[in-house]
């Protein structure tokens, strides 16, 4: 058994079988749709997500872990004496780190590690993975947690959105914004920056085009990306569209590991469907 234990928010958007390869656990952010609670990627799915969102011409709230459940993921750990490192989402878009730091303190352990990755999605997946392999390693707490904050400005995460809607809806851009970038195709490059999400470019044209110059345009920094892996993340594209951007990474002939992953509800709920970003760490 590893002495160090690594848990992730689901906003990580990592696929049950990388989970289970790293010995991983999850706990869910809440979805909450008419008034009510659910668990992400538990209780509800993307797609339920979009529908409701159609049916309702709204988008859902998203919310922090509850106290309860973080202690309830946190306890058996402790008392089996075990360090845990905690990795959640941007500290800038939700209080569920200080949920878990709270949790620790109930707890009345110090050994409870709680890493903000300043990020979302498989911009946090990626510190995730290189945690659990140092963990594999043997490497005590401290010394991961030094690791995954001082390369932490070194994860690239960025998505082209199909639409503005979603965004919208949920008082991030406005509705006149959103009509008019929606009525000539302009799509905006999300970049994740200092734990927040800002606009850096704007694509004009069909989304399957766009996303692969969205691609292109990065490849100076993909091929001075770390060789170990880059992620494919989506809320719901084409597979053609997926399969192109997997072709055109592959040509780069610099990454071991391509992988591709669907992005949970709380990216789903945000960006809705047919966002997709290629995310990765600089060397």
């Amino acid at each position: 058994m590893k002495k160090v234990k690594i848990i992730a928010d689901s906003t990580c958007d990592l696929s049950d079988e990388l989970l289970e390869q790293y010995g991983i656990s999850v706990v869910p952010l809440c979805i909450v749709m008419d008034g009510k609670s659910y668990y992400d990627k538990i209780e509800v799915t993307p797609d339920e997500i979009y529908a409701w969102a159609e049916k309702n011409k709204t988008t859902p709230g998203t919310a922090a872990i509850p106290m309860d459940l973080a202690l309830q993921t946190l306890e058996p750990y402790v008392k089996e004496g075990r360090d845990v490192i905690f990795l959640g989402i941007s500290e800038d878009m939700s209080t569920t780190c200080n949920v878990m730091r709270m949790a620790a303190r109930e707890l009345e352990t110090d050994r409870v590690f709680v890493i903000d990755s300043m990020n979302l999605s498989t911009g946090i997946g990626l510190q995730v993975l290189r945690a659990a392999q140092m963990a594999e390693e043997g490497l005590p707490a401290e010394e991961i947690v030094k690791k995954i904050e001082g390369d932490r400005d070194k994860v690239r995460a960025s998505f082209v959105v199909d639409t503005l809607t979603y965004l919208a809806r949920g008082g991030r851009c406005s509705a006149v914004t959103a009509l008019l970038a929606n009525t000539l195709k302009v799509k905006p490059r999300i970049v994740v920056k200092d734990g927040k999400m800002g606009v850096d470019k704007k694509y004009r044209g069909t989304q399957d085009r766009v996303i692969l110059k969205y691609a292109k345009d990065m490849e100076e920094e993909l091929r001075h990306g770390d060789r170990t892996r880059v992620f494919i993340t989506h809320s719901g594209c084409d597979r053609a569209v997926i399969e192109k951007v997997k072709e055109y990474l592959e040509g780069l002939g610099r990454f071991e590991e391509i992988l591709i992953t669907r992005a949970g509800g709380v990216i789903s709920s945000h960006c809705g469907p047919g966002t997709l970003g290629v995310l990765f760490y600089m060397e």
